[in-house]
């Protein structure tokens, strides 16, 4: 299974950087059907061909991903989304 690993600094409290984590989270939820739950300070996800995580430090925002086979294709194009919305959020 292909997976995805980006890391991106950040220079937000954890409260503020979460809060972000979850609006991103609730478009994800409308736009993909992704289901997500905070463990902690890591946000979890799934929907069926992707399952992952987002985690939030204090000085970085940790995303995780394991893409299921019909996504595979779709790596390359999936990586750089996420590294956009990480730089519009987090730059």
């Amino acid at each position: 299974m292909p997976s995805i690993d980006i890391r991106r600094p950040h220079q937000l409290s954890i409260a503020e950087a979460r809060a972000v984590v979850d609006q991103v989270a609730s478009r994800m939820q409308e736009k993909f059907g992704m289901s997500g739950q905070w463990q902690g300070d890591t946000l979890g996800f799934s929907r069926p061909g992707v399952n992952g995580s987002i985690a939030v430090d204090r000085d970085a925002i940790q995303v995780r991903a394991q893409l299921g086979m019909l996504l595979t294709p779709l790596k390359a194009m999936i990586e750089q989304e996420i590294r956009r919305k990480l730089d519009e959020h987090f730059a």
